[in-house]
C-alpha cells in the first residue's frame, strides 16, 4: 500500500494534487558576489496530504522536479546548469522531496521537514510554509494555496562547481534560496 493511500484511511485526511500550471518552483543564488540570478523549474508534480483539523502532524508532502526544465532566462547558462558541472541531468534527472514531519510553528505557519534529494544526494531540509487561502475555482474544483521557502547550501548536494573572481570571491554563491508558490486541487476520495 502506498503512503498516500495509507494516510487517506485516517478520517478527515484530504489529498491535494499540485497544479503545475498555477504553481512555481523557483530559486535564487548570488552571482559574482553582488547580484542574484533567479530561475525556476517548469516541469514538476506532487501531492499534499493534509491531516484532519487538529491533526496537522498527519500531513505529508511528496514532490518531484524534472531538472532539465530549469529556466533562468538565459539559454547558455541553463545548458551549463544541466551539464556535469552542476546538475548532470543525464545521470540525475530528478530532484525529489518527501516530508518526514509537519509541525505548526505557533504563528499560523508550518515547519515541513523532509528529505530533499538533488544530484543523487539526500539531505534533511526544513521548509517554512504558509497557507495563503482556499476556494472554489470557476470549474468547481476546490483549491488551496501555499507558499514555502528554505535555504540550502548547494555544496551539501555535491554541486560544487565554481570559479574564483580576479577581484576576490567566487562566481556562484553557495547558498540557494528555494521559493515555492503552490496551488493544489482537492482530489476526490
Amino acid at each position: 500500500m502506498d503512503t498516500m493511500t495509507a494516510e487517506k484511511t485516517r478520517a478527515g485526511t484530504t489529498t491535494w494534487q499540485i497544479d503545475p500550471q498555477h504553481s512555481e518552483v523557483g530559486f535564487e543564488v548570488a552571482h559574482m558576489m553582488f547580484a542574484k540570478v533567479r530561475g525556476r523549474f517548469d516541469d514538476f508534480a506532487g501531492k499534499i496530504t493534509l491531516g484532519a483539523e487538529g491533526a496537522i502532524e498527519d500531513s505529508r508532502v511528496d514532490a518531484e522536479v524534472q531538472i532539465a526544465s530549469i529556466d533562468t532566462g538565459q539559454a547558455q547558462r541553463d545548458e551549463h546548469l544541466r551539464s556535469p558541472d552542476f546538475f548532470d541531468v543525464e545521470s540525475f534527472p530528478t530532484l525529489t522531496f518527501a516530508s518526514t514531519s509537519v509541525q505548526p510553528t505557533g504563528d499560523g505557519d508550518l515547519r515541513v521537514t523532509g528529505n530533499l534529494t538533488i544530484h543523487g544526494v539526500t539531505r534533511e531540509v526544513e521548509l517554512l510554509v504558509s497557507q495563503t487561502g482556499s476556494g472554489v475555482d470557476p470549474w468547481g474544483n476546490e483549491r488551496a494555496g501555499f507558499t514555502g521557502e528554505t535555504v540550502i547550501d548547494r555544496r551539501n548536494f555535491d554541486l560544487t562547481w565554481n570559479q574564483a573572481l580576479e577581484t576576490g570571491g567566487i562566481l556562484v554563491g553557495n547558498d540557494v534560496k528555494i521559493r515555492l508558490e503552490i496551488q493544489a486541487i482537492l482530489q476526490n476520495a
